[in-house]
């Protein structure tokens, strides 16, 4: 294939897949995981791994970040308020200012809060971010986040952690088809097809975490998805 290049915001990436760095048994694997997966990007959640604390085990020491491009995200937000405060922190830490939104609704299905993440993400585009928006799959809602400023638009394909593939093709379809930034699978993908379904239906690309970290082997899962979102991709 030629070039097949993926810009979010400021970044043009290679790869279409972007990788979590939670839920593996250390920093080692992770790195290991990241590399299998040809990943540009990983998402670190900014309450829950750490990035700066050199007294512990320093994620940064694994994954190069003048290598690999880390996205901060608001893993374990609830509120506005709460995401908005852990996603300036990132940005004093580190300089970021490409970030993730995420905000929940519930720590059961941990499903967003869309009222809440409408909130954020009119704040957080006034304040110069640029905001890559987890979100319901919900078209008029995924408009709406675009229309805000959002640099991307990340719908669920089913329930965070749940690995039930993509529930709702039809709204994806609608989300893709009305889009004018980056649409990108979040949450949800439990195997490689669901990853080439995702990309056959037009995303852009796919985030994936759990289903490669919680797998018996995941360097080998982390490849297949590597594979899989390029083969959904060219088909």
């Amino acid at each position: 294939m030629k070039k097949d290049n993926f810009k979010v915001g400021r970044y043009t990436l290679k790869s279409r897949l972007i990788v979590g760095t939670g839920k593996y048994k250390n920093f080692k694997e992770t790195a290991e995981a990241v590399k299998a997966s040809g990943a540009d990007m990983v998402t670190v959640a900014v309450r829950r791994v750490n990035i700066l604390d050199k007294k512990k085990p320093v994620l940064m020491d694994y994954l190069d970040p003048k290598k690999i491009i880390y996205l901060p995200n608001t893993a374990g937000c609830f509120t506005s308020e709460d995401a908005l405060r852990t996603l300036r922190l990132a940005r004093e830490m580190g300089g970021w200012k490409l970030v993730k939104l995420e905000v929940l609704g519930d720590k059961k299905t941990l499903y967003p809060n869309m009222i809440e993440t409408l909130k954020s993400t009119r704040v957080l585009v006034k304040e110069g971010f640029q905001v890559m928006v987890y979100c319901s799959d919900d078209p008029i809602i995924a408009k709406k986040l675009e229309d805000l400023g959002a640099s991307a638009i990340m719908p669920l394909a089913s329930p965070i952690g749940s690995g039930r593939g993509i529930r709702n093709k039809l709204n994806l379809s609608i989300i893709v088809s009305n889009a004018k930034v980056p649409v990108i699978v979040d949450a949800g993908i439990g195997t490689a097809s669901d990853a080439s379904i995702a990309m056959e239906l037009g995303c852009d690309g796919v985030l994936i975490n759990t289903a490669i970290a919680k797998a018996k082997n995941p360097i080998l899962m982390a490849n297949s998805m590597k594979y899989a979102v390029m083969a959904g991709r060219q088909s």
